[in-house]
């Protein structure tokens, strides 16, 4: 009788809640995984984290050649030929759609600039893909449930769509009372955030050179008039920290692993020390003798004793806060020279000398700390400005500017031919990659845009490593 009693009363006690919900505070009842005012900054930052990937990657600094393996050689050879696009989507892509697309918290800093700056994020991100896989989901792409395979858009529909992406964010953004809230690579300075994303739009614009000269042209003016970075304080270098969380690859693989598997390359090496570069002795570490030797690039069999003889990966690169650089003032200035050596803007080698010697100026600083020797670096015969071989010492000095960055060096290598590189023996048929497989469940998940998509390639061929991209024409 006593259960019964509290049985009944339990009912009549829960149809009263129910009768009187309405008289209890909405947050009550309120779903907290839910909310409908998100906080913007706070996805961003989550979407920043993912930043250093761009650069920080065993595969990416293989193709320009930056580094070489004393251990287990297969990614300098190519072994590779399929790689993941999902956790771009399902991580840092997500976070910034979600951004775009909700009830943003003003109290973050002003909505129309954190919806500005989600968008330059994306932007960069895709580009970034784009470079890599070229035609990739993008319009129908971040619908969740309601599309699990989306069409793929061509690299130049999704060029396009980042040009006009990145011109939206750039019209939106309010400088007066604009800084954010919960920044983690620029502390919420939204003038940093425009210069940001007009440099990545004169970055890929300069990408269409060899493909669409007038389209690349007009961009990169537009660029450049909306206003671009004009110091190394502007520089995107994503600041890691000296904790487990938040630390540097490099550290990561070197000191918390104790692998010695990344020598500085011999390519590299052979280059820089002839000419007495000042970035080599932070490039690389001396071997075990007081020198600075290079490692054989892709060797077929690897051995370790190569270790105490080869130059590995600079001590200062791999620090547990060691920063990372991903868009930098000095490579908007060698687009500079490079834009105005084509024509693209005004002042012909005149202009393209004096952007070409502040490139290489401002990249010393940026890897140095100082100005120290470059006055006498760049009086060398092999440096200085040379009108008939400028565009080949543009990209060269680029080439070594974006050190560790490997795959912005290996889209700029693609694009130029400069320097002038060599497969390793033997791997990939003897040819270094022009783009990367798609990932292999493409197939099975979403097999007829997978196969849309391999069918429409610009200049033909398979999915593999060897197929060229829309903007590397033959």
């Amino acid at each position: 009788m006593k259960l019964l009693y509290i049985y009944i009363s339990a009912i009549l006690i829960s149809a009263a809640l129910l009768a009187g919900c309405t008289k209890f505070s909405d947050s009550l009842i309120k779903d907290p995984n839910n909310a409908t005012t998100a906080s913007g900054m706070q996805l961003i930052a989550n979407a920043e984290m993912a930043l250093p990937s761009l650069s920080s990657s065993p595969y990416g600094v293989h193709y320009p050649q930056y580094l070489s393996n004393t251990s287990f050689t297969d990614n300098s050879r190519y072994t590779t030929v399929n790689f993941s696009f999902y956790p771009f989507y399902t991580g840092p892509l997500t976070n910034l759609e979600n951004a775009i697309n909700a009830q943003l918290d003003a109290n973050q800093g002003p909505v129309v600039n954190q919806l500005a700056v989600a968008k330059i994020l994306k932007a960069y991100f895709y580009w970034h893909m784009t470079d890599r896989w070229g035609s990739l989901p993008y319009s129908q792409a971040l619908q969740g449930r309601a599309n699990f395979t989306p069409a793929y858009d061509s690299q130049q529909q999704i060029y396009n769509s980042l040009f006009a992406l990145l011109d939206e964010a750039n019209s939106t953004i309010v400088t007066t009372n604009g800084n954010l809230k919960n920044d983690i690579v620029y502390s919420g300075d939204i003038l940093k955030w425009k210069k940001l994303g007009n440099t990545i739009h004169l970055l890929m614009a300069l990408r269409l050179s060899k493909v669409d000269n007038e389209k690349g042209k007009a961009e990169f003016k537009k660029a450049l008039s909306n206003g671009i970075m004009t110091t190394n304080s502007d520089n995107l270098a994503y600041p890691h920290l000296n904790d487990a969380n938040n630390e540097n690859y490099w550290y990561n693989s070197f000191t918390q692993l104790g692998r010695n598997w990344f020598a500085v390359s011999k390519p590299l090496v052979d280059y820089m020390l002839p000419l007495n570069d000042p970035r080599l002795p932070v490039f690389a570490n001396p071997n075990t003798a007081g020198n600075y030797v290079g490692l054989e690039y892709g060797k077929a069999v690897p051995n370790s004793s190569d270790i105490d003889q080869v130059s590995l990966l600079g001590s200062s690169l791999r620090r547990q806060n060691s920063p990372v650089h991903l868009v930098t003032y000095g490579q908007a200035l060698f687009a500079l020279a490079e834009a105005a050596k084509l024509g693209w803007i005004e002042g012909g080698d005149a202009a393209a000398k004096t952007n070409y010697k502040l490139a290489v100026e401002n990249s010393i600083a940026q890897w140095t700390g100082s100005t120290a020797g470059t006055a006498d670096f760049l009086a060398q015969e092999n440096v200085k400005y040379n009108a008939v071989k400028a565009l080949e010492q543009i990209a060269t000095q680029r080439w070594v500017h974006l050190f560790l960055h490997g795959y912005e060096g290996w889209a700029e290598w693609r694009r130029t031919g400069y320097p002038t590189l060599v497969a390793a023996p033997g791997a990939n048929g003897d040819r270094i990659p022009r783009r990367e497989g798609y990932p292999t469940q493409e197939r099975a998940n979403n097999t007829t845009n997978y196969n849309l998509a391999v069918s429409s390639f610009p200049y033909g061929g398979a999915d593999d490593l060897n197929t060229r991209v829309w903007w590397d024409k033959p």
